[in-house]
């Protein structure tokens, strides 16, 4: 009991000072901290997304995804260089994080998906990929991250190394690939190409439009499970006009409201699957899926796995 509690009271501690990355492991217990600690994680993650959507308010670059941690690995698997807020992160010094394998900061479940990620990663030559590990602190908080994985070479004799970058994703995980992927193997246009077309000026949102969108995404969130009305009605209901509440919608959080209704609801039942005991038809119902297999298809589409398979794998 003590060492749950110590975990607890260091995850209030690092979300006090703004870090909402951390999640506190579960346990096989069926108690009031375990209660706790399942508040606690949905809560961080909860805060940690709404964070997020902040940063898209008239953003002239709209955020993709947020940098926590880099690794580069030698040709063994072990760490050869990385960035200061991995230390940070890990509550580490560097010292300690310096040629040790990448493995020993992984949980136990993401050890096993390390290794079968790191034998494919050696027998191609080029190898390009994402894959979603929790890393372990030295207090045993809990990290999980999605991880962009690609390999490279300094010279041609020298062997190849490889490049983990550690993101925190601010939108669906195909466009944070599809974003990344392009920034290491797309180059840039050059300036005055005869493909490249002015840019329309964009349209700036008043901060009563701001406010009324935002009244429209907490009305979202707080009503997954009902049936969403037309555009139009909805528009109506937070005070504003249908191509405001698009073209708002898409500059303030990145997404179309439909997206990000499902995105949503998705959210909601992968933190549910994870962190609670509520039967899967449950959950389902509860975020607005009218049969459990729809649900499950999309779920997998987004996440690539099935609610029971994740439950599994969290118990």
């Amino acid at each position: 009991m003590p060492e749950r509690l110590k975990h607890i009271e260091k995850m209030l501690m690092e979300m006090s000072t703004g870090n909402f990355f951390y999640r506190v492991e579960r346990s096989v217990k069926n108690d009031n901290v375990e209660a706790l600690v399942v508040v606690l994680n949905m809560m961080a993650e909860e805060i940690q997304e709404a964070m997020v959507h902040q940063g898209y308010v008239q953003a002239h670059g709209t955020i993709k995804h947020i940098v926590q941690m880099s690794f580069i690995l030698d040709d063994k698997g072990h760490i050869q260089a990385t960035n200061q807020r991995t230390c940070s992160i890990l509550s580490t010094l560097y010292s300690e994080i310096i040629e040790k394998p990448f493995a020993v900061f992984l949980d136990e479940s993401s050890k096993v998906k390390w290794q079968n990620t790191w034998k494919t990663l050696k027998q191609k030559g080029i190898y390009e990929n994402s894959v979603e590990l929790a890393f372990k602190t030295k207090s045993n908080l809990v990290v999980p991250s999605v991880c962009y994985i690609t390999t490279f070479k300094v010279e041609h004799s020298e062997p190849k190394k490889t490049l983990i970058t550690v993101v925190h994703h601010s939108n669906d995980r195909d466009r944070l690939e599809k974003e990344l992927k392009r920034s290491v193997t797309k180059s840039k246009k050059k300036k005055g190409s005869k493909n490249s077309l002015p840019k329309k000026p964009k349209i700036r949102l008043s901060f009563e439009d701001i406010k009324k969108l935002r009244k429209g995404r907490d009305i979202i969130i707080n009503n997954l499970e009902k049936d969403f009305p037309s555009l139009k009605d909805f528009a109506l209901q937070i005070g504003t006009n249908e191509f405001k509440l698009k073209y708002g919608f898409k500059e303030l959080y990145g997404t179309s409201v439909y997206r990000f209704l499902k995105n949503e609801r998705l959210r909601k039942s992968k933190m549910l699957v994870q962190y609670s005991d509520l039967h899967i038809k449950t959950i389902a119902h509860m975020i607005g899926f009218k049969s459990v297999p729809h649900f499950s298809r999309s779920f997998k589409k987004r996440y690539g796995f099935t609610p029971s398979a994740l439950r599994k794998k969290s118990i």
